[in-house]
């Protein structure tokens, strides 16, 4: 397939981007550090064995003027897209947005009205190859919880949004994939406490890769924590207003 994919440098994005890679998908890179986004292309054509390095291009989510441009040059670049995948979003914990309002500003532009708008951009042109939209949103986005209230409402946003795509196009040929991570091990969580049912990057990969394939709208990952949610989402104000999850 012909991809283009945000958040391969690192984390989840990284493993899931080395399956696409070793499977054989023509990938192209998209992220707001070149010089690094080059040393993970050439990491990826060694592990897909070619000869040259995977294409990439600059795109940095916060800012969407650049987008539009970006796209076209993809397209031209690949000849058309199969498969977009979106892992990159920015994160903070809930005493430091608060403590920094242009932060918190700044990250629900991000994680939502950008990526929103990067996933417009991008649809016609995946409903022309009856292609796929693979975005990580969160569990933090299933309920209004202390300590991701802002972060949370970012992803609450963007599930909201994916779902709403995946009922209105579905029928005209467009996958839409949602995944909604639980706590995984990476750089991002490096130093918050770690809850039980902790995930590593590579089996998230491998749990998104078989959603991608299977056409799965909503992916929680590690299972466990689809299980998790159902109980949260279900659990009354009055406790969700004692707990500290």
């Amino acid at each position: 397939m012909r991809v283009a994919f945000l958040g391969a440098t690192r984390g989840m994005g990284r493993s899931l981007a080395r399956l696409l890679a070793e499977r054989g998908d023509e990938l192209l890179l998209w992220g707001r550090d070149l010089q690094d986004l080059e040393r993970s292309a050439a990491d990826l054509a060694t592990r897909a064995g070619r000869a040259e390095p995977f294409p990439v291009l600059a795109l940095d989510l916060s800012a969407p003027d650049h987008f539009s441009e970006t796209v076209a040059a993809t397209i031209a670049r690949l000849g058309g897209l199969d498969l977009v995948v979106i892992t990159a979003a920015a994160f903070g914990t809930q005493e430091d947005l608060e403590e920094d309002p242009e932060r918190a500003r700044r990250l629900l532009e991000v994680n939502f009205a950008n990526t929103v708008y990067l996933c417009e951009l991008v649809r016609p042109q995946l409903l022309e190859s009856r292609g796929t939209l693979c975005v990580f949103s969160s569990v933090a986005g299933d309920r209004g919880r202390k300590p991701v209230g802002l972060y949370g409402a970012s992803k609450a946003g963007l599930s909201h949004y994916l779902e709403s795509l995946d009922h209105r196009y579905h029928s005209a040929g467009l996958t839409v994939v949602c995944v909604k991570p639980g706590f995984v091990r990476t750089a991002m969580t490096e130093g918050l406490p770690e809850p039980p049912f902790s995930g590593e990057p590579e089996t998230v990969a491998r749990d998104v890769l078989r959603a991608i394939e299977r056409g799965k709208p909503m992916l929680y990952t590690p299972s466990i924590w689809g299980w998790v949610m159902l109980v949260i989402r279900h659990l009354p104000r009055f406790v969700m207003r004692r707990v500290g999850f």
